[in-house]
């Protein structure tokens, strides 16, 4: 673990803060469209395409906001249905040629898992100064009230991102000091994290479904998915008639009632997207048994 105060963050975030401070102050872009602009960039040179910040800074004001607008592209597509057919010419340009809508969305679950966590982890605190010049002022009419109170940002709760915490107390400057009050504990390797370590079980989940009158056991589940994405890949299978979650209900077993679905836990988002390429639900089989697979919505 890494012990950084808020000033430190910004140090070492001096270049994305630059960035995010064109994007809100000089070109008055919409905050929390920002923050997600800033969160894919941040995913996308953590997931290979390197330097993408100092590429950005090189550039002019008008072909930095023509690649905001595409960054914006790249995180809508994530919630479409189907492939995205559109293009990201800048982006392709300046940044990387094999960077692509096509791709990303290959990668949807990937890149939503990360995306998020980068909105939540970094961005949420390297920006906060920022956000404060350009949010309206609060109601309330205490300083002190304010700093104790996250802020409101409209655009959050996201439908795809869900809700940030951003506490405008973490850059009083009164906090720069020696004290402890301000530090924040940064664990080893998060600005090249992998978004599976970070990933929850629910981001890691497959629901699967089955073919009444074709019962499919959990050794056969394990089976299919070993088989066809690595031994080590299934963490856990939990049948609709599985009495309780437990290390149990990995073992093969006959049931008097057959289960119609099942959520299938997975060792990364990654291997979620390989299972899925690109198809909202994926058609399997084993021993002539077909087995869909989507991914798990724990709202639904």
């Amino acid at each position: 673990m890494s012990l950084l105060n808020a000033q430190e963050l910004h140090v070492f975030h001096a270049q994305d803060r630059e960035i995010f401070s064109k994007l809100v102050l000089k070109f008055s872009r919409p905050p929390a469209e920002s923050l997600l602009v800033m969160a894919t960039w941040l995913w996308l040179e953590d997931f290979g395409f390197e330097n993408i910040f100092s590429i950005i800074l090189t550039l002019t004001d008008p072909l930095i906001a023509g690649l905001a607008y595409e960054a914006v592209s790249c995180f809508q597509c994530l919630s479409l249905n189907n492939p995205p057919i559109g293009r990201i010419p800048l982006t392709a340009k300046y940044l990387k040629n094999n960077i692509s809508l096509q791709m990303i969305y290959k990668n949807r679950y990937s890149a939503i898992t990360g995306i998020k966590n980068f909105l939540t982890t970094v961005c949420t605190r390297i920006f906060t100064d920022i956000l404060l010049r350009v949010l309206p002022p609060s109601s309330m009419s205490s300083f002190d009230a304010r700093l104790r109170q996250p802020l409101q940002i409209p655009g959050f709760p996201h439908p795809i991102f869900g809700s940030i915490n951003v506490m405008p107390n973490e850059v009083d400057r009164d906090n720069f000091s020696n004290k402890n009050n301000n530090l924040f504990f940064i664990p080893n390797g998060l600005w090249g994290w992998k978004a599976n370590c970070i990933a929850t079980e629910n981001d890691r989940t497959l629901f699967l479904t089955f073919s009444r009158g074709y019962p499919v056991t959990h050794a056969e589940i394990i089976e299919l998915f070993t088989k066809e994405y690595g031994e080590n890949c299934v963490e856990g299978v939990y049948m609709q008639h599985d009495n309780k979650r437990s290390s149990n209900a990995n073992l093969n077993r006959s049931c008097e009632q057959q289960s119609l679905f099942a959520r299938l836990v997975l060792d990364s988002v990654t291997t979620v997207d390989r299972v899925l390429d690109d198809e909202q639900k994926k058609e399997l089989m084993i021993y002539g048994k077909n087995i869909w697979a989507r991914k798990y919505d724990k709202r639904k």
